[in-house]
Parts: structure tokens; C-alpha cells; sequence
């Protein structure tokens, strides 16, 4: 049986951007920056409380997983927005919202009082969007 999961991708058009991004500007930690063959990068990061869910930022190349131009379409789909999506929690969603928005990260939506909660969407530096929710 399963038990849990505990790698994820999110892909990116530049690992060095999405570092700064994830890292410097969510404040998640770095768990994996290690070489992963010919000019390839193995990044993961995790969110501060969960280290248990390493996020692979993937870069789109061709290669291995892409082959025969799908790396030229899937950039193009994230970089259009329309591919990547995400859920992330935090304890304060205004005073997260307000830190995040100061540290350039932009936001689709503000925090918004929904039937299921508290939620503000933002994208990242590569297109990919993601809610982020506190719990009420």
C-alpha cells in the first residue's frame, strides 16, 4: 500500500529564478541543489514545516521526460499560466499577503473571505498559480 507522498514537481522555465523565488521570497528551505547529469540540476524545496515533501523545481528541457519539441510546448504552457497549480496554508493570510506582495510576489487575487475559507491566488516567476489559504 501507499503511505505517503513525498516528491512533487512544479516546472519551472529557469531553476536559478525559481530558487530565488521559492527561497527567497516564499522563505522555503533548500533540501536538494545537487548536479543530476549533463548539465542538469536536481533542486527541491521544502515548505519550513513540512520538510517531509521535497518540491522538485523541474526544469523544462529536452531530454528525458521531454522529448520530440515537448519541452518548447510545455514552456510555452507555463509560461502562459495555464499549466501548475497548487495549494499552499499559512497561520496569518493578511499579514502573509502583505509580506509576499512586499517582497514582489504577484497576487491574481487578494485575500478573499470564500465558503471554505480565506484565500489570495498568486503566480509564481514561471506562470504557475497557486491559492494560499488560512484555515478559518
Amino acid at each position: 500500500m501507499i503511505t505517503k507522498l513525498n516528491h512533487v514537481s512544479i516546472f519551472v522555465l529557469d531553476q536559478q529564478r525559481a530558487y530565488d523565488f521559492y527561497v527567497n521570497k516564499l522563505g522555503f528551505k533548500v533540501h536538494t541543489d545537487a548536479p543530476f547529469g549533463k548539465g542538469m540540476r536536481w533542486l527541491t524545496v521544502c515548505p519550513p514545516e513540512q520538510p517531509e515533501l521535497e518540491i522538485s523545481l523541474m526544469a523544462i528541457e529536452d531530454g528525458m521526460m521531454f522529448k520530440d519539441g515537448s519541452a518548447a510546448v510545455m514552456r510555452e504552457l507555463v509560461s502562459k499560466g495555464t499549466f501548475g497549480f497548487g495549494v499552499f496554508e499559512c497561520i496569518n493570510l493578511l499579514a502573509t499577503y502583505e509580506e509576499l506582495k512586499q517582497k514582489g510576489v504577484t497576487f491574481k487575487k487578494p485575500p478573499t473571505k470564500e465558503f471554505y475559507g480565506y484565500e489570495a491566488l498568486f503566480i509564481d516567476d514561471s506562470g504557475n498559480w497557486f491559492s494560499l489559504g488560512e484555515k478559518k
